[in-house]
């Protein structure tokens, strides 16, 4: 079985993710570890984005290995995160990452997060659930998470905003048969809670 969490950045994806897969006892797949990979490769070495991400081997679990290397940390630096929206947009490196990810969720029971999961790399979900919340708690959120600025990041978060939701390939928007979810005055058990209860139901 396959949970699809989408939505924009610091509406709770990972946080949530993570919690409802150790609920369910399912497996956990961050995408967007995996774009942010990429643009650390990128950023590093320099190279045609598609071919890096193609050539790239990406392990998920508690730790993310890059070819082997742990970058759990690295990734998270915000100029991966900047870059990883730029590469993001790149075609050949969506249909690069989206074969790996379709290869992952084959087998097993999954709960995978990131931007396309409900309308480009597993449509036929069986729960698919679009995490959202306001502008200002999703860029408190992220400040926290990367000790920034709250202002700073409201400012990048519209931007990325944009481009998430205006690319030309797999553009961020709610996928068919998924359920909104504002987050906004939500604590992350509360969230759990509601989206483990449609899992619950879709398989009873």
């Amino acid at each position: 079985m396959i949970v699809a969490i989408d939505g924009p950045a610091g509406a709770g994806k990972s946080t949530v993710a993570r919690a409802v897969a150790r609920a369910l006892g399912f497996t956990y797949l961050d995408s967007g570890a995996m774009y942010r990979c990429v643009a650390l490769l990128v950023t590093e070495n320099g190279g045609e984005p598609a071919q890096v991400a193609d050539k790239a081997t990406i392990e998920l679990g508690e730790r993310v290995l890059l070819d082997g290397r742990d970058v759990t940390d690295a990734i998270r630096a915000p100029a991966v995160a900047e870059a990883a929206s730029r590469v993001s947009a790149d075609l050949g490196v969506r249909l690069a990452l989206v074969r790996k990810q379709q290869a992952l969720l084959r087998e097993g029971d999954w709960v995978a997060e990131g931007r396309d999961i409900g309308t480009v790399v597993c449509p036929d979900a069986e729960v698919k659930v679009f995490l959202t919340a306001s502008p200002e708690v999703r860029a408190r959120r992220r400040a926290e998470e990367l000790g920034g600025d709250a202002g700073t990041v409201l400012r990048e978060q519209a931007l990325r905003d944009a481009q998430d939701s205006s690319r030309e390939h797999s553009p961020l928007v709610l996928a068919p048969g998924a359920v909104e979810l504002d987050t906004t005055g939500l604590g992350v058990d509360e969230v759990v809670e509601r989206i483990v209860a449609m899992v619950r139901e879709a398989t009873s």
